[in-house]
């Protein structure tokens, strides 16, 4: 996904928080800091392609373009594909390697991974062992649009709640079939482990819709439910189940 440039001021406390795994160097302004060099230009889907000496990797910007980083002599995360905030500039260097075919060759300034999880998909009534919703919290979140997106098989939620000042850790999680009825209506779930509510965060993560029903080539209506500070909301996106190479 590429920044549109109208992200709020919560995306820039992540793009903020995160740690640059590739390093380019820095031209500072009058003040001595960059604010623009820590703002990401896009979320890519990082995929490794290859093996031991012949390894490595290249960005999926959206659903087809494919970007070529010349950093690229190994998987920054080893065989693992995930999604990543990454910084990037546009060259005029050849792209592609052994024949493959990449829109644009890329200098990777820096890039940090999202957390990127699969779905917890939930058996039909009579089917086994029942997930129960409660087991996933309900404690309240905001989702906010700027890096909140479908694409390239992925759901990335940006989404904004309350944290304590303590140590718990908060889970997230995205529940697929528990309408019988929609297949592609899931539910974003957050617990809070009994956490406080003080100081206003934001997060991000994104999940594989791999094991949602195959759309055959057609683009299909998914709905993401959560439950909001005003109680439970659901937010509309277009779906279409990934073809890889």
């Amino acid at each position: 996904m590429k920044s549109n440039g109208k992200s709020n001021i919560l995306a820039a406390a992540v793009a903020m928080a995160v740690l640059p795994l590739f390093n380019s160097c820095l031209d500072k302004n009058d003040t001595g800091f960059d604010y623009d060099y820590y703002y990401p230009d896009a979320i890519v889907t990082v995929k490794p392609v290859g093996e031991g000496d012949n390894e490595y990797f290249y960005l999926q910007l959206d659903d087809k373009t494919k970007l070529w980083p010349l950093d690229n002599a190994s998987h920054p995360y080893g065989e693992k594909e995930v999604r990543a905030f990454v910084k990037y500039t546009l060259t005029d260097m050849p792209s592609g390697v052994d024949g493959s075919v990449y829109n644009q060759a890329v200098q990777i300034t820096w890039m940090d991974s999202i957390l990127t999880k699969r779905p917890v998909v939930c058996l039909p009534e009579g089917d086994g062992e029942q997930t129960d919703e409660a087991d996933y919290g309900d404690d309240p979140v905001e989702i906010y649009r700027d890096w909140t997106v479908v694409e390239d098989g992925y759901l990335t939620i940006h989404f904004g709640t309350y944290w304590g000042n303590t140590n718990i850790k908060h889970e997230v999680n995205l529940l697929t079939g528990l309408n019988p009825d929609d297949p592609y209506e899931v539910y974003f779930k957050h617990n809070a482990h009994g956490d406080g509510s003080y100081v206003a965060r934001d997060g991000i993560v994104a999940f594989r819709l791999s094991d949602l029903p195959d759309t055959g080539g057609e683009t299909v209506d998914l709905t993401l439910k959560f439950d909001s500070f005003s109680g439970i909301k659901t937010a509309p996106f277009k779906y279409k189940t990934r073809v890889d190479e």
